[in-house]
């Protein structure tokens, strides 16, 4: 089995019209053979089977006015090596701020897709002979709706050849994703035979190319929608380390890079936390046991915006009730964390953070926000998405 089979990458892009990548993890170059590098910069769109490019440009356009989340799509993209065509992907998309983040993994029938598709909160099929993946519920209810949002919504998208008004960087970036356009439209129709000509999936099968035609929409960078953070987790590691953060409207970015995840969970959500993340885990996993993609989870916890030390564990409580000898006590005395004066305190010799944070009152979580949160694991880490609860 190819190496693409059982890998799935974190990748973020834009909300220009050609969706530029700006985020890509090192996975992506089993899956469609680039490096990180050679992505950063180039219109994710470009990736795109020539007979879906329309309807993924205008699904790219919906997510981000929908102001979407924990949404699935199933589509077509082009592997760097031309004799591997293109390949059937499964695309996570979640709009986080300014920025669409999520992931690309390999799409093959089973248990896991199924799994994938009923933790997610929509599905699409754009490839034609995708249909089995699709999933249909009885209208769940969204768990993270989107927030209110300014009124500051673009006119409708206009044909390819229209021009917009935005000045500056913006229409600069504008006037090259229509080039891009003008480019892959030639290409589509030297692409385009007859309707009777077929094309592969990547996955082994074959689809005839629709005869109907959809246009092609052209639009200007979109506003910022609902205000969430994405963070990406090194799951390899128990602390979950932090290795990415998207922007600093609920954890400063600077204060929050390398901590463990866990510092910024309040103390009394820590173990639920963490069995969260133990789940999606083991939902990440492929039937060899490898690193993979795992579909979605949801809960609600409170952050603490400025971290704590998560290092730090209470101690176990004693194990009876009963009275207790003059010793025993005293034992527990210094132990304790909520005494007026712990063995942390009293000893010169235990870290300073340590100190800091005993003297510093009986919460030590500081200031605390309920968050809903969206959890979701890959190859190459754990992505969470964080929002202030409504």
């Amino acid at each position: 089995m190819d190496a693409s089979n059982r890998v799935s990458f974190i990748g973020i892009v834009d909300f220009t019209e050609n969706a530029r990548w700006v985020f890509a993890t090192a996975s992506c170059y089993d899956l469609l053979g680039y490096e990180p590098h050679e992505l950063i910069g180039m219109p994710s769109l470009d990736l795109v089977h020539p007979d879906e490019f329309a309807q993924v440009k205008k699904l790219h356009y919906d997510t981000i006015r929908q102001d979407k989340a924990a949404v699935l799509a199933y589509l077509r993209m082009k592997h760097k090596d031309p004799y591997k065509g293109y390949i059937l992907c499964a695309i996570s998309r979640t709009v986080v701020h300014n920025i669409l983040v999520g992931s690309v993994s390999f799409a093959t029938p089973g248990p896991k897709a199924m799994h994938n598709a009923s933790t997610a909160q929509e599905v699409t099929i754009i490839t034609p002979n995708a249909t089995n993946f699709q999933f249909r519920r009885w209208n769940d209810p969204s768990p993270m709706p989107p927030s209110p949002i300014p009124d500051t919504a673009p006119p409708p998208p206009e044909d390819s050849d229209s021009e917009g008004e935005d000045s500056g960087t913006e229409s600069d970036a504008t006037e090259r994703d229509r080039e891009h356009d003008r480019e892959r439209n030639g290409a589509r129709r030297r692409h385009s035979g007859s309707d009777d000509e077929r094309t592969g999936n990547g996955n082994g099968a074959v689809a005839r190319r629709p005869s109907n035609s959809t246009p092609v929409i052209s639009f200007a960078p979109l506003p910022k929608q609902s205000m969430r953070v994405a963070l990406i987790l090194d799951r390899f590691s128990m602390s979950c380390p932090i290795i990415y953060i998207s922007n600093d409207s609920l954890i400063s970015t600077t204060h929050a890079m390398g901590r463990s995840f866990f510092d910024f969970v309040a103390k009394k959500d820590e173990e639920l936390v963490r069995s969260w993340i133990d789940v999606i885990k083991s939902w990440g996993v492929n039937e060899r046991g490898q690193p993979s993609d795992g579909g979605f989870g949801f809960g609600k916890f409170k952050c603490c915006t400025q971290g704590r030390d998560s290092s730090i564990r209470s101690p176990e409580p004693a194990a009876s009730r009963h009275r207790q000898g003059t010793r025993d006590r005293d034992r527990l005395h210094l132990a304790s964390p909520l005494s007026g004066r712990s063995a942390a305190a009293s000893n010169p010799t235990a870290p300073a953070r340590q100190r800091a944070r005993t003297r510093g009152g009986s919460d030590p979580d500081g200031e605390t926000v309920v968050v809903d949160s969206i959890f979701s694991a890959h190859s190459d880490g754990l992505m969470v998405i964080l929002r202030r609860a409504t």
